[in-house]
């Protein structure tokens, strides 16, 4: 899950794939905005064929985070 988390983040936001670790910060590391983050939510939605409500997307803060919380809703 992780890897195809990190891929998405590095061809949406064009950083390297050293730079996305399970405790990158979208922010605080990679200096995402909310229009950013909003975009690669849909993505992630596009990929994985899910639905992300908005009030989970303004949990996610971590790289760590999005794998959480995929891994869960996939699981069901």
């Amino acid at each position: 899950m992780f890897e195809k988390v990190r891929e998405i983040i590095c061809e949406k936001l064009g950083v390297s794939e050293d730079k996305v670790t399970l405790h990158t910060s979208f922010k605080d590391d990679l200096d995402v905005d909310s229009l950013s983050l909003f975009e690669l939510v849909m993505a992630f939605e596009e990929e994985f064929n899910i639905e992300i409500d908005d009030e989970q997307s303004d949990n996610i803060e971590t790289v760590g985070n999005v794998v959480t919380y995929l891994t869960n809703l996939l699981e069901k």
